[in-house]
């Protein structure tokens, strides 16, 4: 999103500096292809944040489409600029093009172009692909055509491809320990419930605390928050925790607290064992007389230490979470699925696809890494980050493992991206040059 307000950006600055009935058709099209990159976007990227929230029913479309366009848009202004100046000169040197603006104005609608009919190709074909490389292989392809590969910044393409490994290691690890965390502090006590909402506080203290650090630290300068001192920072990343917490503990926890309350289902009266109700003594008696003393344990190997510890650090995998468990989680769910859409609009998140207690730490997790992303101007995929967390935490809760079969499709998908993009906007390119050049 900000990168495709970054290219319409250029092309108007550009069309003011020179005749504008030469070049009107260019910002028209472009503004059409503008809104059909958007709706690609939306297709394959925007509406999945929020897609597991919906499915469960937690939110409606209609308050997902409204929560997923202020904090896209706040993701965009807060925290994208830094992608935003990486996407404009860190791919290609566009000062090779100052003789002539007007071959920059069409090679960025020929970006929009290449882009926006990749996204709807994948979109057709349901490849999780990523927006952000479809853009870099799109201002690649229309470069080549007019300067060949002078200009080309390859360490930034070589970063990129480095993104496709790190992002998503880096999101599954995150995740993974979110959710061991999550696992040992709430779901294997005795009152998930309890602990969940006891917790709670801390989670929207840390979640919102860490927003206001990625907007504020070395922030947009635009909006002049590189020139906030580090104490300014400080306060405020301390005070918008502490306004969360106290909102999440005074107002969310009886909301959701009652919530649970008035769904669950009256607890069924208990059924006493012959042993519990006082029969079956006699035969326990005889049985217990009869009984031979039990050899003394052999002593634990280092090896069988080392299983039996993780064993216990990994989620129990043939625990089944209660009801109010799941709809604890599915309420908090919601606030992930907007942190995940505030990350997307910094960088590009797509696919939020999981189970809901797991769904949690996934978007939680790559949220996280696109943030951290996005704050280095590195234009990562957010949907590696998610597909890195869904294998991640797939693998230590479910005991099914991971259909390979459908991750080497995704994988295979994120390869083609940046040549493909490339190809088409290259193609547009040489039909523009061919025409208006």
């Amino acid at each position: 999103m900000d990168t495709t307000t970054a290219l319409l950006s250029d092309i108007t600055t550009t069309v003011a500096n020179f005749d504008q009935s030469s070049v009107l058709w260019a910002l028209i099209v472009g503004i059409i292809l503008a809104f059909l990159l958007g709706a690609g976007m939306g297709a394959n990227d925007v509406s999945n944040a929020f897609g597991t929230s919906v499915g469960s029913g937690v939110v409606t479309i209609i308050q997902a489409y409204i929560m997923a366009s202020i904090f896209e848009t706040l993701g965009s202004v807060l925290v994208g600029w830094s992608v935003i100046d990486t996407m404009r000169k860190g791919v290609v040197d566009t000062s090779q093009y100052a003789d002539d603006p007007k071959e920059l104005l069409l090679g960025q609608v020929a970006i929009l172009g290449g882009c926006a009919a990749w996204l709807m190709i994948a979109t057709v074909f349901h490849m999780p692909v990523s927006t952000t490389h479809s853009l870099v292989g799109a201002t690649i392809g229309f470069s080549v055509v007019l300067r060949g590969f002078n200009g080309i910044q390859w360490m930034v393409i070589v970063k990129i491809v480095a993104s496709w490994f790190i992002s998503p290691i880096l999101s599954g690890i995150i995740s993974s320990i979110i959710y061991i965390l999550v696992d040992h502090t709430v779901l294997r006590t005795a009152n998930p419930v309890k602990s969940g909402l006891r917790i709670l506080p801390v989670f929207y203290f840390v979640c919102l605390a860490f927003n206001a650090l990625m907007i504020f630290w070395d922030g947009s300068k635009l909006l002049k928050f590189d020139q906030i001192p580090a104490w300014g920072i400080a306060i405020i990343v301390l005070g918008v925790g502490l306004l969360a917490a106290a909102f999440a503990h005074f107002v969310l926890k009886p909301r959701i607290r009652a919530k649970i309350q008035d769904s669950e289902v009256p607890p069924t009266p208990p059924i006493f064992s012959d042993i519990e109700s006082g029969r079956g003594t006699t035969e326990l008696k005889d049985f217990a007389e009869g009984e031979t003393q039990p050899l003394p344990p052999k002593p634990e190997s280092e090896p069988g230490k080392i299983r039996k510890f993780f064993m216990w650090l990994m989620p129990d995998r043939t625990r089944v979470d209660s009801r109010s468990t799941t709809q604890l989680f599915s309420t908090i769910q919601v606030f992930t699925a907007c942190f995940a859409g505030f990350a997307h609009g910094a960088n590009d998140v797509s696919n939020a696809v999981a189970p809901l207690a797991a769904g949690f730490t996934i978007e939680f997790g790559a949220a996280m890494t696109a943030l951290l992303a996005s704050k280095i101007g590195l234009p990562i995929s957010t949907t590696h980050c998610l597909v890195g967390s869904v294998v991640a935490v797939g693998s230590i809760r479910s005991g099914e493992g991971i259909k390979w079969s459908i991750f080497r499709n995704i994988v295979i998908s994120w390869v083609v991206t940046l040549p493909v993009a490339g190809l088409i906007s290259a193609g547009i390119m040489l039909l523009i040059k061919w025409i208006a050049l």
